[in-house]
C-alpha cells in the first residue's frame, strides 16, 4: 500500500472515493464547483491510499483553521476530514496506516495540535484524540416558551439578563451578503474552541447552514447604532417545527434578545436549537424550567495534541501553580514527563524527572485541554492516575477556562 498526498488533479478521485467510503454519491456542484459541502477541500493537504496495483482505498483530508483557545489565543490548528476506507478494504491496517502518515506530516507543518469531529467516538480515542467540546438540542414547545423576567435586584439594566436596545431584521440567507462572516469572525475570535471559518468556505457555500446556500431565513441582530452583532438561522420544516441552525452572539443580552424572537415566531408547534452550549443560561430562562427537554447531549470537537510544551504554552491560564504531567503516546510510541509552570496567565512547560502529579494519556490531555472536560472527572472515571490528594483538585483550577469551550463549526 502507498499513502501520498494529493494535487490537484486527484480532486475527482479523491472526491469518488471518500464518497464510497461512506455509500454515498456526490452531489453536483454548482457552475463556479461550490455549493456542495466537499468544495472547500484543501488538495495539497489531502492523501490517498493506494493499493499495489493502483486503486484508491482510502482517504484523509485536513483543512486549515484557527482554533480559540482559553485567553483568547487563536492558534494555527489543522481540521482533519474526509478520513474513510473503502468497506472492501477495512480493518487490513488502512486506517491506522492513513493516521500515522497524517500525524507525522502534521508535526513536520509545525503545528502543535489537530482537531476532529468523530464520526465514531470508539475510532479516533486510539489515535490519540480525546472529546474536548460538547453541544446539546434544546427542544421547546411553543406553548411553553415564555421566558421569567430577571430575578435579580436592578438585573433590568444589566446586560446578562437579557436587557437589549437593539433590533432585529429577518432576511433571506441569499440577502445577508458578508454580515454572517462578519458576525462569526468576531464571534470566534473570544470563545474558547471556536474554529474559524475561511472566507472561501463562505464564497463557495461549503458546510452545513447557514454557511450553505440552503434557503434559510436568518434574524439579524443590529446594536443600537444598527451595527450587526448577532444572527440565528432557522427554517421551519415538517410538524411545524422552527429548527435552529445555529445562535451567534456577542453577548448575553443579544443571545436572549434572538432566543426570545424565535420562541415568540407564530404558526410553529416547536422550537429546536441545533446547538447550546454545555451550561448556557438558557434553560434558566424559562418561566417553566422544565420547558426545555435536552436531547442529543453530545461530544463534537476533539483534540490531539502533537507538541505538549508547545500545546500547553500556547493557551492562556488563570490560576498560578505548577504540575508534573506524565503523558503516554501509546499511538506514536513516545512518553513524556513535563513540568507545567504557572504564573500570571502564562505557562512554562519543560521535561522533568520529578515524580508525577499526574499520569494520563495524551487523549485524556487533549480533553481536559480546552477546559471543557476537569481533570479529575477523569481520574474518578479511572483513566487519569493522580498520586498525590490533591492533583486533581489543582489540576482543575489549573486547566479551567475563562469560558466554556464550545464548538458550532461542522466539517
Amino acid at each position: 500500500m502507498d499513502i501520498r498526498p494529493t494535487t490537484d488533479q486527484d480532486h475527482e478521485v479523491f472526491i469518488d472515493t471518500v464518497h464510497a467510503a461512506f455509500g454515498r454519491f456526490p452531489e453536483t456542484p454548482g457552475e463556479d464547483g461550490g455549493g456542495v459541502f466537499w468544495s472547500a477541500y484543501e488538495m495539497d493537504r489531502n492523501l490517498i491510499a493506494w493499493t499495489a496495483d493502483g486503486r484508491p482505498v482510502g482517504t484523509a483530508g485536513a483543512y486549515s483553521f484557527e482554533l480559540t483557545l482559553p485567553g483568547e489565543v487563536l492558534l494555527p490548528t489543522s481540521g482533519v476530514t474526509a478520513v474513510g476506507v473503502l468497506p472492501s478494504h477495512r480493518r487490513k491496517g488502512v486506517l491506522t496506516a492513513m493516521m500515522r502518515h497524517q500525524l507525522t506530516a502534521l508535526r513536520d507543518r509545525g503545528e502543535c495540535l489537530s482537531v476532529l469531529l468523530a464520526s465514531e467516538a470508539l475510532i479516533y480515542r486510539r489515535f490519540g484524540y480525546g472529546p474536548a467540546t460538547y453541544t446539546a438540542r434544546l427542544a421547546v414547545p411553543r406553548h411553553q416558551a415564555a421566558l421569567a423576567l430577571p430575578r435579580a435586584r436592578g438585573a433590568a439594566d444589566t446586560p446578562a439578563t437579557g436587557s437589549d436596545t437593539g433590533s432585529i431584521e429577518v432576511l433571506r440567507r441569499a440577502e445577508c451578503g458578508g454580515i454572517l462572516e462578519e458576525v462569526y469572525d468576531w464571534y470566534r475570535r473570544a470563545q474558547p474552541g471556536a474554529l474559524s471559518r475561511p472566507h472561501r468556505w463562505w464564497s463557495l457555500g461549503a458546510g452545513q447552514p447557514p454557511i450553505s446556500r440552503a434557503p434559510r431565513y436568518i434574524a439579524v441582530h443590529r446594536d443600537a447604532d444598527g451595527v450587526p452583532d448577532g444572527y440565528a438561522s432557522y427554517s421551519i420544516g415538517e410538524s411545524e417545527t422552527l429548527t435552529v441552525d445555529e445562535t451567534i452572539a456577542t453577548g448575553d443580552a443579544v443571545y436572549t434578545a434572538l432566543a426570545r424572537f424565535l420562541l415568540a415566531h407564530d404558526l410553529v408547534t416547536r422550537i429546536v436549537f441545533k446547538h447550546v452550549p454545555t451550561g448556557h443560561p438558557l434553560r434558566w430562562q424559562f418561566e417553566d424550567f422544565r420547558a426545555g427537554e435536552v436531547t442529543g447531549d453530545t461530544d463534537w470537537l476533539w483534540v490531539r495534541l502533537l507538541d505538549v510544551p508547545r500545546a500547553l504554552t500556547s493557551r492562556g491560564w488563570f490560576t498560578d501553580g505548577e504540575l508534573v504531567l506524565d503523558v503516554a503516546d501509546a499511538f506514536l510510541g513516545e512518553h513524556g514527563r513535563y513540568l507545567l509552570t504557572v504564573r500570571d496567565g502564562k505557562a512554562d512547560c519543560v521535561p522533568t524527572g520529578r515524580e508525577p502529579d499526574l499520569s494520563l494519556d495524551v487523549s485524556d490531555l487533549g480533553s481536559i485541554y480546552l477546559g471543557g472536560t476537569a481533570p479529575s472527572t477523569l481520574v474518578r472515571a479511572g483513566h487519569v492516575r493522580a498520586h498525590r490528594p490533591d492533583a486533581a483538585v489543582l489540576a482543575d483550577a489549573l486547566f479551567r477556562a475563562d469560558r466554556t469551550p464550545h464548538c458550532l463549526h461542522w466539517f
